[in-house]
């Protein structure tokens, strides 16, 4: 499982005009709209650097757009319901339709649903999306005006940004076809991360969010081999380009870790504050048999014994993580196992899924389908129990100093989050009285109060 959540949320792009009495006509403007996981932002960030680049405007109206790309999540039957929605609303609206992402890689469903689009590619196809862009929209280029910031175009709020560090994914999970949609993993050059990160910090970002189909795994595809990062030799390595992210300043959140124990590696960074104390970790299920047939890693009592050992280094330490409940054939034996791991894991942050089957998924063919009311009343479950949990963690940290990242400013205070977590996904802090802290603004705020999900601060010593 790829995603934290998967969410499919609209982004609304915006943009500044930038005109030039050298053209003889406006430049072409297109409309943008993005669905799916932070993987898809990412691509969808590099296709409007690249529109900008070569001169093409960003409408935030379909009545203003010349031609309108929907980048697409296509991973389960909610989000391919949601994307092909989408598509319909651009055509209605515009008429005029390119479509790119997951659900691009799916045979013909977008052309059986909507035949009217100009053009479908599959994820993580910047040349094929532009090729359809300038086939259908050709650039009016202007060489004196220059039309991207160094740091490129970004869909995030100014004072953070997803940093993908990879594509693909070497694993054959049964129930995910994420390898069939963007292939095997495929690690970029470390050199390149690093110069990324320090443009985004340079342009005012004050936190990264590490994001790919399987973190741990970066490296994995070239062996390790040697990058060069400022002219120094460094490995392709997790570890290495955590210890250089590290010395940007700012805040460094990982995302989508899987428990190898090279894991163990970034723990004495995190001790030294160098990257945030935060995992997001994967599990999936807890029961040995449903592990299997999922083909994912099943000693749950290892699992155990290296969350343990992770918390005896930094106890400071929060874990996130995802399951599917209603997998083909889980007993009510079996979902009881999940439970009893929640308590035995205590992890701070946990979301959770009903199982859909995905078109394409070999997990489709096991026998023992449970019904859907079934799927999702384990589903509500399971986050009802998990609720005591995370409140009794959250409790712990009442009378606490911590340091916050303001994300909002409101009449009733700040909107800010905790090392403790990651945007849209996790919780957030409400500073009371931080009606003067600035967006992208850190903090130091004494945690006074929380409730299932959020903590209540107040401001303790001023911005940090």
């Amino acid at each position: 499982m790829a995603s934290p959540t998967p969410k499919a949320n609209p982004l609304v792009v915006r943009s500044t005009s930038h005109g030039s009495s050298k053209a003889a006509k406006p430049p072409p403007r297109v409309g943008f709209v993005s669905l799916g996981c932070p993987k898809a932002t990412v691509d969808a960030e590099n296709i409007l650097t690249r529109l900008r680049a070569e001169g093409y405007e960003l409408s935030s109206s379909y009545d203003g757009a010349d031609l309108v790309i929907v980048n697409t999540c296509g991973f389960i039957d909610a989000a391919v319901e949601e994307s092909l929605e989408a598509i319909g609303e651009a055509l209605a609206g515009n008429g005029r339709v390119i479509v790119t992402g997951c659900l691009g890689a799916k045979g013909d469903i977008v052309r059986e649903a909507h035949p009217k689009v100009l053009a479908v590619t599959g994820p993580h196809a910047l040349p094929e999306v532009m090729a359809a862009v300038h086939q259908h929209l050709p650039p009016l280029h202007d060489p004196f005006v220059d039309l991207v910031p160094p740091q490129g175009i970004k869909l995030t709020p100014e004072h953070y940004a997803y940093l993908k560090i990879s594509e693909g994914c070497n694993h054959r999970c049964s129930f995910c076809i994420i390898p069939s949609l963007r292939g095997d993993l495929v690690s970029r050059p470390i050199g390149e991360i690093v110069q990324e990160a320090e443009k985004l910090v340079d342009a005012g970002v004050r936190e990264l969010l590490i994001v790919s189909q399987d973190t741990s795994a970066y490296g994995v595809d070239v062996k390790y081999r040697t990058g060069f990062v400022g002219g120094r030799p460094v490995k392709t390595k997790l570890v290495d380009l955590a210890r250089e992210l590290g010395q940007l300043g700012v805040w460094v959140r990982l995302h989508y870790v899987y428990p190898y124990p090279s894991v163990d590696d970034l723990l004495p960074l995190m001790a030294e504050e160098r990257i945030l104390p935060y995992l997001d970790v994967p599990f999936q299920h807890a029961s040995p048999r449903i592990l299997k047939l999922m083909k994912r890693p099943g000693d749950i009592d290892k699992t155990l014994d290296r969350i343990a050992a992770w918390r005896g280094v930094v106890p400071r330490l929060t874990i996130r993580s995802t399951f599917i409940t209603g997998f083909p054939g889980e007993t009510e034996r079996e979902f009881d196992e999940l439970l009893q791991f929640l308590d035995a894991a205590e992890l701070d942050r946990v979301g959770c899924f009903a199982y859909s089957p995905v078109a394409g998924a070999s997990a489709n063919a096991l026998p023992g389908a449970l019904p859907d009311e079934v799927r999702e009343e384990r589903r509500a479950r399971l986050m009802a129990h998990q609720e005591d949990i995370s409140t009794r963690r959250l409790e712990q940290r009442i009378g606490q100093t911590i340091q916050v990242l303001v994300d909002d400013v409101d009449d009733e205070g700040a909107i800010a989050r905790s090392s403790a977590d990651a945007p849209e996904i996790d919780g957030v802090v409400y500073v009371t009285d931080g009606h003067d802290l600035e967006i992208g603004q850190f903090a130091t705020v004494t945690v006074t109060d929380c409730d299932v999900h959020d903590l209540f601060a107040t401001l303790n010593a001023g911005p940090a």
